[in-house]
């Protein structure tokens, strides 16, 4: 009877063991088979449903992806989305407030957009700033940047192509409105193109941030400069730079010293009138300073 019932658990295992290899082959067919993010009739993505607190954690958006998301009264939202030369983009948001009943006061909302090099960019047109009062349900804002250029001086600040950072972020409210539910709309769009960049006959060598992700899709990377060399580009680099700073350093200082020891030796002023005058001893007579003198 034991024999048996070690048979059957034997034939039970082997079967067990042999099914292993097909559900390994149809675990990826069927992940490979899971759909796909809902996109719609138009092509364009589904709305982000997420957004960072961060520069760091800023939610990438696709090239015509909107955002909408639900957050909290005071917090801190970012997105980041990609302008390529010649574009004119514009963000534009709707937040829908808590209930009146809940709050206690006016609001107000604050758009800044930001370039890869975290740097603030103006607003050609737009409202930046908006206050709700108790009784409004929503507010609009929106920033209209000035059209990306394809290069621009370092000190000017101008635009350029690569990321930018949206970040919305609550300037004044009451402090029991602070943690309140409310629901963000985002909508970035971009009139122009590439034959629109202006200043023509420049070329920017980078962009201000590397491809990552879907909202630096437009970006290019550029190709290393190789250093521009001259005729006495060997002398201070390498093997040839260490001896001369050695060499040189050592005949400065051989001037120097000879420099000190001359100063210190016979310093200016005051050399003795006699050399080789031996002071008076003490005990030893002295001579008479009037001796031959004729005087008593």
């Amino acid at each position: 009877m034991r024999t048996s019932t070690t048979r059957s658990a034997l034939r039970g295992a082997l079967a067990a063991l042999a099914l292993l290899p097909a559900l390994a082959l149809a675990a990826p067919a069927a992940s490979a088979a899971s759909p796909s993010p809902s996109v719609s009739a138009s092509g364009t993505p589904a709305p982000a449903t997420k957004a960072g607190t961060s520069f760091l954690t800023a939610i990438n958006l696709a090239p015509g992806q909107d955002a909408k998301v639900a957050a909290s009264t005071g917090d801190y939202l970012y997105w980041a989305f990609g302008a390529s030369e010649g574009q004119t983009p514009t963000v534009g948001l709707t937040v829908d407030l808590a209930p009146s009943a809940d709050r206690h006061g006016p609001q107000t909302w604050n758009v800044e957009v930001f370039d890869g090099l975290r740097r603030r960019q103006s607003c050609t047109a737009g409202t930046q700033n908006a206050t709700a009062d108790q009784a409004t349900a929503s507010l609009a804002l929106s920033c209209t940047l000035r059209e990306v250029r394809s290069w621009a001086e370092p000190w000017s600040g101008d635009p350029l192509p690569g990321t930018y950072y949206v970040r919305l972020s609550l300037a004044d409210a009451p402090q029991p409105d602070l943690g309140l539910a409310a629901s963000v709309q985002l909508h970035v769009s971009a009139k122009g193109d590439a034959d629109n960049a202006q200043p023509e006959g420049g070329e920017l060598k980078a962009p201000l941030v590397p491809p990552v992700g879907g909202g630096a899709a437009t970006a290019k990377a550029a190709a290393p400069e190789e250093p521009e060399e001259h005729w006495y580009t060997g002398w201070f680099s390498g093997w040839n730079g260490r001896w001369f700073w050695t060499l040189g350093g050592g005949a400065l200082a051989a001037l120097a010293g000879v420099a000190g020891y001359t100063l210190t030796r016979h310093p200016r002023g005051r050399r003795p009138a006699h050399y080789g005058t031996v002071p008076p001893q003490a005990g030893a007579p002295q001579p008479d300073p009037y001796a031959g003198s004729g005087r008593p």
